[in-house]
């Protein structure tokens, strides 16, 4: 095992002492090629190109020496520390930080970044990172080869983003970029890049002083409540959209950030902007312009991202990226069982008689899906006599993809 692991981070700036005392008693030095050629290495080192962290952990921790690593900004955040700090490879880790390269990109743009998400996008995880895109007006990006601008911005289609391209952050070879996301696949982009993805609704107005009180997305902002009272939305709303139905759709779907969410018939869009509060994107469809108009109103009024799509179902569905959880608010058995044919991980949707509810179920069910159905009967009552007011009824069906789960 190696006598001593140290972690260098270099964010293009001089060596610290610290870094450069690790490098000279170094017998073994791992790094990308730009590291690799750095000076201050001992000649004698023995030299190990970075590609898979884990294989260059193993031959460190079988090295009878000193181990130094050298990595892009700051080794512990998205780094290599934690795969060096994995149990398996039984090392000690000292660590020399850096600039990170997200806080150096916000530093190029001019913008701060407490208040953005921060992702990493490789071929695995693009699609999550595109979705986190749609959903919050701040994201940086780590890309990889394969999952870089180009990539996001293809993804992207049909939603408007500004994008603030950094290549190779802290070489002399740095280049800091500003492009519509239509116009990033024009371009060919050097690796390693941070993208800063800006642009979408403004979120409400936070303190008058400015400050926030945690890093990233506030999970405090806006009313409290998975749902919000029927009036919110301005009255009118459909069978499918009342107040509890929308908690019990909510809680079967559990719309997380990284997901896609379409909400087929979206109505006054409630339940769309209440999964968009959840931190997940969201594509509301409906055939009326009428509620598109006011899905994206209650997007203004909740400061949420939403893309609204106008056209009937299930035929304007064949071009929407693919969704992890579908709400199906109209359109019945055939739109139910188009959506089941995308395989998303859930599908929840509403019956108002039980024969329509065996329909559905019997599709779902044939798709694969494990299916679940609830009657569901909310009374409300006025208090100061405890009478009936309103009553509704709907037969609640939910459909999970076992092969998908959760």
């Amino acid at each position: 095992m190696a006598d001593r692991v140290t972690v260098i981070g270099w964010d293009g700036s001089p060596l610290t002492a610290a870094a450069r005392s690790a490098l000279g008693a170094a017998t073994l030095v791992a790094g990308a090629a730009h590291h690799l050629a750095l000076p201050e290495i001992p000649p004698a080192a023995e030299r190990i190109r970075l590609g898979s962290l884990a294989l260059a952990a193993r031959r460190i921790a079988a090295h009878r020496g000193t181990a130094v690593v050298l990595a892009d900004g700051d080794p512990g955040f998205f780094g290599v520390v934690r795969t060096l700090r994995a149990p398996e490879f039984g090392l000690e880790v000292e660590v020399v930080p850096a600039v990170s390269s997200v806080a150096t990109a916000f530093a190029r743009a001019g913008m701060p970044w407490d208040d953005a998400q921060v992702v990493v996008a490789h071929p695995r995880t693009l699609r999550r990172a595109v979705n986190v895109c749609r959903a919050h007006t701040k994201v940086a990006v780590l890309t990889a080869p394969g999952a870089g601008p180009a990539e996001l911005g293809l993804l992207l289609e049909g939603v408007h983003r500004t994008f603030v391209i950094c290549e190779e952050l802290g070489t002399e070879r740095e280049q800091v970029s500003v492009v519509t996301s239509d116009k990033a696949a024009d371009h060919t982009w050097r690796d390693p890049n941070v993208v800063v993805v800006i642009g979408g609704t403004t979120a409400p107005a936070g303190p008058a002083d400015g400050g926030g009180w945690i890093a990233g997305r506030d999970p405090a902002t806006g009313p409290r409540g998975w749902v919000q009272p029927d009036e919110t939305y301005g009255g009118g709303l459909g069978e499918g959209e009342t107040e509890l139905l929308r908690a019990a759709q909510l809680a079967r779907l559990g719309p997380r950030v990284g997901d896609l969410v379409w909400d087929i018939g979206c109505g006054s869009g409630a339940f769309a902007a209440e999964a968009a509060r959840a931190g997940a994107a969201v594509i509301a469809v409906d055939r009326l312009p009428r509620a598109c108009e006011r899905t994206d109103a209650a997007a203004r009024h909740f400061g949420v991202q939403l893309q609204v799509v106008h056209g009937t179902a299930p035929h304007v569905l064949e071009n929407l990226p693919e969704p992890d959880v579908v709400r199906v608010g109209g359109g019945g058995a055939a739109v139910v069982s188009a959506v089941a044919d995308r395989r998303p991980q859930r599908i929840v949707t509403h019956a108002a008689t039980r024969d329509a509810a065996e329909l559905v179920g019997r599709d779902l069910t044939e798709h694969g899906y494990r299916v679940e159905c609830a009657l569901l009967q909310s009374v409300e009552l006025d208090t100061r006599a405890w009478t009936e007011t309103e009553r509704n009824v709907a037969f609640l069906l939910s459909g999970v993809l076992p092969d998908r789960a959760p």
